[in-house]
């Protein structure tokens, strides 16, 4: 480290603690002053004094300052300064350039003067020694009548200072007499007189003479102060010393190092060798020390007083301090340490708290002098802070001291952190003190390495904080405009505001409004802030730009925030909107949606690019706009806080501009749609948006694209502007067909089923024709026949009586395609409208989007523009209704019987369907009930949370006829089941017409499953009602619900099916030689292929493991029989459950020879034609009575397809293995021969 003298602690210390001289003076002498050293001490070995100086005071100043008059003198030192440097000050440094610069130009050069001014309101303590006259000079002027009685007059007691009388301070110190001569006043005879008088009466060697005043005239000038040399806060003053010649400045130089080097010091020096002595004879050694413990014994139990003991001038005590400190004054750090350390002790015991601290704050500046043990010093510092801070206020100022001390002893060694942290802990009840210290601790995190720039721009905020609660509004503004650079462009929105905003009222209270309405601009757009706040800001930015007296044009307003990023320029060209919604979409999804409705050259170019002739080459890359038609800009608008935004609005021959009045809640983003309508052809380009905010701000914001400027390679087209989009050339008027479809349901419920309409208008003066309709999602909604705009509906849905069925409607093909062609007569004539009917079914729950895009063509009407489209958007929240599962079973002694199984949840909350019917789809299938729902629903209402279970028999007449057998009638099969009361003579809905079957298709299309070759699965429609009355319903009818489900078929099984017939209990007297049993086997291909059967019987549980065929072996696991999961393959739950289950074989004991063996033969081949059935006999002995499971046997099976050629391979083939089910056989012993 370096020299600590030379420190700006070191320099601070050097000055502050020096000894001190007492002045006493008679008025005369202040008349004519207003016209304008080797040492040895304690120690035998000489050392060097390379900075000594005197304080001078007089007598009525040797007191305690008072502590009001003290801080009002540092609030006008700082109030100075603020004023100085708001007039001097400048934008605010970046944070590099600031770091590039010297310490000295960064710091302020105040803080120093102001530390100063702060430890002097701590002079003449009583419990310190160095504020202590160590000598009084007496001054007397020549004019003065005997001036000798009048230094003795001087020195009356009644005169000195309180500290001395009362015995603080020691009287007994050195006198040193002076007589000033002003050479203004006479000769200088008169004074040598005098000066002899002096020195008989005080002694030869204590008396002196100065004469001064040497200039005539008085119109000396110095170019710098005489006294800034010797005094370090000396300011410059016009005229000071006027009457004193170079010669004059010269002797008070001379009698002043006189007085120092031949009095003051050598003073010191006898003073501490006296004291020094009397230390040693009394308190030093090691039995003066156990003496001094002994007497001090007890005084640990004392308790504590604010003040502590009172010490006088003449205790040991305070002759040891008194030692201390002069060695200290004139260098002798050793010594002073050592009797520090000896009265620190004694302090201790006594309790004398102040007086401790005080100690322990002198030798931790003393380690500091000498350079020693750092940890030493730090220790003696920090006790030293902490003890003054448990005094109370009686401490706090002393605390302040230790602490400034303690921080540039920290900043000296470059612990700069360290230091901030004590500059932060010396904030106290003083909040003028608290906001500079603050601000001096923001600067040691500045100076630290690396830079600490967050928390040195906080500091600058609590500084200025604490300045404004001081009324010191321009320090304020000068800390927090040092802070901005510091969070620019960083995260931390908060603070930013903060600094801003308080920038911007504090600049309005000095009156500069137009520098206020500047950073009140930054703090407008804080989306961050709670809407308290934001309301605050806004309202204070408001009231300064009021105050103003005049509108604000700001470019690029914060309030409210506008996206520009979210801006989407809307028009129309071919492509037309029913609504906003429909203008939201993506340009994508309508392009694929309208792909193949709309000309084919059209689809496959741009139909700008297919007009190159036409339109002029200059406007090849503008977008085309049609006059009379609206094109608007979405702008994305955000705000915290109410406040209204007006756009300005104009209406002229060319333009009309849309003028929207508007209002955002706190924490509202919304987007607001302005629209410019041209009337006449041109060329349109918009430019911007203007508003104004509470009638009083206006704001601008261009719609302004950085462009990037990127290398086009050469044979590609030049890249897409985002400024094209605003630049439009404007056409002649066209037609314009407007769309809506009356009664959709916003939330309707799944399964709803109800008629539409939907209404096209054309305002225009010319005919559109040709119109063609693409609809997104035929499953929900689709086109009907003209003739059913008038239908009754429900009834247009009920089955007609003496109608034979068809098995096949005409609609399907057009649902499937999605696209709906008008009649060619179809036309929607000049300023009229046309209806057509629509179907719609809420197929499943869900958020639904339904695209809707309508062709029409123009003729004669513009050679551009042939044809235009409508687009219509709509949102559907489908709503969950009735949850129906299906499961289904089949039956092991008839396979052409299946159980059905029908559950039924109501998912709603209020809602009470009644189930009217449940309808298989196709003439095959045979439904009827097992029993009664009026047992299982009497009520034939399902509640709210309700579920329904009912059992169904269903007969597949197909699968029955095995050969020759007819086929019953399918007009007389029975596909519903009607689910209400058995006597209802209501006719069914009728699934097989359209508008249900049109729906039924779209549900197996939209699962991906074909309507050909389904003749041996069924497809179920369950059908309920809403009453009359409900809330969804526009008039009395009942709602409809229709829930289709598809594929519930047993197609998982096998397709090979046996049946196993016989006796079941039988009685034989074993005393008879055998005991046969005869069995049939009925087997049955339910598949469309040739089937290979091979039977295998086995008689011990080993035949059991016995090898299966390889094309068996093969085969993976779903292909043999026994439970299997079917996936769920539409919203309707579907389970179908196999006759057989798969079983292990169970383990049987092994024996020698077995209780039965199957006598018939034990393997049986046979071939069997798809669809078609055949029986094989089957025969046992047993041999002893018993319950036997004749289960043991195995069914191979191969499926060739019909068509299959020899030399195709296996590629096409299917096997299987399906093993015997139970079948029980009850032997009895019979006492009877048979």
């Amino acid at each position: 480290m370096a020299d600590p003298a030379s420190t700006p602690l070191g320099k601070m210390l050097l000055e502050e603690i020096t000894p001190v001289v007492m002045v006493l003076c008679t008025p005369y002498v202040e008349e004519s002053c207003l016209k304008n050293v080797p040492v040895r001490t304690a120690s035998d070995q000489p050392y060097r004094l390379r900075k000594f100086k005197l304080r001078l005071f007089y007598s009525s100043d040797i007191r305690q300052p008072n502590l009001e008059v003290a801080k009002e003198r540092l609030k006008k030192v700082i109030t100075h300064v603020g004023e100085k440097n708001f007039l001097e000050s400048s934008d605010p440094s970046q944070v590099n350039n600031l770091l590039s610069r010297p310490e000295s130009e960064m710091l302020p050069s105040w803080f120093q003067f102001f530390n100063k001014e702060l430890v002097r309101t701590l002079s003449f303590s009583d419990h310190e020694a160095f504020d202590h006259p160590v000598a009084c000079l007496l001054v007397v002027s020549s004019k003065d009548d005997e001036p000798v009685n009048r230094f003795v007059d001087l020195f009356n007691t009644n005169k000195l200072p309180s500290l001395l009388n009362d015995g603080a301070m020691d009287p007994k110190i050195m006198k040193h007499y002076l007589l000033l001569h002003d050479n203004q006043d006479g000769p200088f005879n008169k004074a040598t007189k005098l000066l002899a008088d002096m020195r008989n009466a005080f002694g030869q060697n204590d008396c002196q003479i100065i004469c001064f005043n040497s200039s005539q005239d008085g119109k000396i000038h110095h170019q710098d102060n005489p006294w800034a040399p010797f005094k370090s806060d000396a300011l410059p003053t016009e005229n000071l010393g006027c009457f004193l010649n170079l010669d004059d400045l010269n002797e008070i130089k001379d009698f002043m190092q006189e007085l120092s080097s031949k009095h003051i010091i050598p003073y010191m020096e006898q003073k501490i060798r006296v004291l020094n002595q009397q230390v040693s004879a009394t308190r030093k050694g090691f039995r003066n020390q156990i003496k001094n413990l002994w007497w001090r014994k007890g005084k640990e139990d004392t308790i504590d007083t604010p003040n502590g003991p009172v010490y006088t001038f003449n205790s040991i005590e305070s002759q040891i301090r008194i030692l201390g400190d002069y060695a200290f004054m004139l260098g002798d750090y050793e010594l002073a340490l050592s009797n520090y350390r000896l009265i620190s002790t004694d302090y201790k015991l006594d309790k004398a708290w102040k007086r401790y601290a005080g100690v322990q704050e002198m030798m931790g500046l003393t380690y500091f002098l000498l350079d020693q043990s750092r940890k030493d010093a730090e220790y003696c510092m920090e006790n030293a802070f902490n003890t003054y801070l448990k005094l109370g206020s009686a401490g706090r100022r002393n605390a302040t001291r230790c602490g400034l001390w303690w921080a540039e002893m920290l900043k000296t060694r470059d612990q700069l952190k360290e230091a901030a942290t004590v500059y932060f802990r010396i904030c106290g009840e003083d909040t003028l003190h608290s906001a500079v210290m603050l601000e001096q601790a923001s600067f040691c995190y500045l100076l630290s390495k690396p830079p600490m720039l967050h928390k040195y721009g906080f500091h600058l905020v609590l500084s200025g904080d604490h300045y404004k609660k001081c009324d010191q509004i321009k320090h304020a503004i000068r800390t927090y405009r040092s802070a901005i650079p510091v969070y620019k462009g960083t995260t931390w929105s908060l603070i930013k505001d903060h600094v801003h905003f308080h920038i911007g009222q504090w600049y309005a209270l000095l009156g500069m409004y137009d520098v206020a309405v500047t950073h009140m601009l930054e703090v407008l757009a804080s989306t961050h802030q709670s809407k308290t706040t934001q309301e605050l800001f806004l309202r204070d930015f408001l009231q300064i730009v009021q105050k103003t007296g005049k509108t604000f044009e700001v470019l690029k307003l914060q309030l409210p925030v506008i996206n520009i990023s979210s801006l989407k320029v809307i028009f129309e060209d071919q492509r037309t909107n029913a609504s906003a919604a429909a203008a939201s979409v993506k340009e994508s999804l309508w392009r694929s949606l309208e792909e193949d409705m709309i000309p084919s050259s059209t689809a496959r170019s741009n139909w700008l690019e297919l007009q190159s002739k036409i339109i002029p080459r200059k406007y090849k890359e503008s977008n085309i706009c049609v006059a009379g038609d609206a094109n608007s800009s979405n702008n994305e608008v955000q705000n915290n806080e109410d406040r209204t935004s007006t756009s300005s609005g104009d209406i002229n021959s060319c333009l009309i501009l849309s003028e929207v009045d508007f209002s955002l809640e706190g924490g509202e983003t919304t987007v607001v749609q302005l629209t410019v309508t041209p009337r006449i052809e041109g060329i349109l380009k918009i430019v911007g948006v203007k508003w104004k905010l509470s009638s009083a701000v206006v704001g601008l914001c261009n719609f302004e694209f950085n462009p990037v400027n990127k290398r086009v390679v050469r044979g590609r087209r030049k890249q897409h502007s985002p400024s094209s989009d605003l630049k439009f050339l404007v056409i002649k008027s066209l037609p314009r067909l407007e769309g809506f479809i009356h009664s959709l349901p916003e939330k309707p419920y799944a399964g709803d089923l109800r008629p539409l309409v939907l209404e096209l208008s054309n305002q225009s003066k010319f005919p559109v024709k040709n119109l063609k309709m693409k609809i997104s999602n035929p499953r929900f909604l689709y086109a009907g026949n003209q003739k059913e705009l008038n239908a009754d509906f429900p009834a247009c849905l009920k089955k007609k009586m003496n109608v034979e069925k068809s098995g096949s409607h005409a609609n399907v093909n057009k649902t499937l395609q999605n696209l709906f062609h008008f009649p060619e007569d179809i036309s929607v004539q000049e300023e009229t409208s046309l209806s057509w009917p629509l179907w719609f079914h809420a197929a499943v729950p869900g958020s639904i989007p339904l695209y809707i895009s309508i062709y029409y063509e123009m003729e004669g009407v513009s050679s551009i523009m042939k044809y235009r489209t409508l687009r219509m958007h709509y949102n559907l929240q489908v709503l969950p209704s009735l949850d129906v599962s299906f499961q289904l079973s089949t039956r092991p002694s008839r396979s052409q019987e299946f159980l059905l199984r029908m559950d039924v949840v109501n998912k709603t909350s209020s809602e009470c369907f009644q189930v009217h019917q449940l309808s298989s789809v196709g003439q095959q299938w045979e439904i009827s009930l097992l029993q009664p729902v009026d047992s299982i629903l009497p009520s034939q209402s399902l509640f709210a949370g309700q579920s329904l279970s009912c059992f169904f028999m269903l007969k597949d007449r197909r699968r029955s006829s095995t050969s020759e057998d007819s086929i019953p009638s399918l007009s007389h099969i029975q596909s519903d089941v009607r689910l209400g009361p058995q006597d209802n003579s209501e006719a069914f809905f009728d699934v097989s017409s359209s508008p249900l079957a049109d729906f039924h298709d779209c549900e197996r299309s939209s699962q991906g499953m074909s309507s050909q070759g389904c003749e041996y699965k069924v497809d179920f429609v369950f059908i309920a009602q809403l009453p009359k009355g409900n809330r969804d319903s526009s008039s009395n009818a009942p709602l409809v619900f229709s829930h289709h489900a598809c594929d519930c078929s047993p197609s998982s099984m096998s397709p090979i099916s046996w049946l196993v017939d016989g006796p079941r209990t039988i009685q034989h007297n074993f005393s008879a030689p055998l005991c046969e049993v005869n069995l049939k086997m009925t087997i049955t291909n339910s598949s469309d292929a040739i089937a290979s059967v091979h039977i295998n019987t086995f008689d011990s549980p080993s035949s059991n493991n016995q090898p299966i065929d390889d094309a068996t072996t093969s085969q993976p696991p779903e292909h043999q029989s026994g439970w299997s999961e079917i996936p769920i393959v539409n919203d309707t739950k579907i389970i179908t459950t196999e006759a057989l289950t798969t079983r292990v074989p169970k383990s049987l004991s092994l024996e020698s020879v077995p209780q039965y063996i199957w006598s018939g033969t034990s393997s049986t081949k046979l071939v069997l034609q798809p669809r078609s059935t055949a029986e094989i006999p089957l025969q046992i002995c047993v041999f002893t009575p018993g319950i036997y499971d004749l289960s043991n046997y195995v069914l191979n099976w191969i499926l060739t397809p019909v068509n299959d050629g020899e030399n195709q391979g296996e590629a096409n083939k299917s096997s299987g293995v399906c093993k015997g089910y139970p079948y029980y056989l009850s032997v009895l012993e019979s006492n009877f021969k048979d």
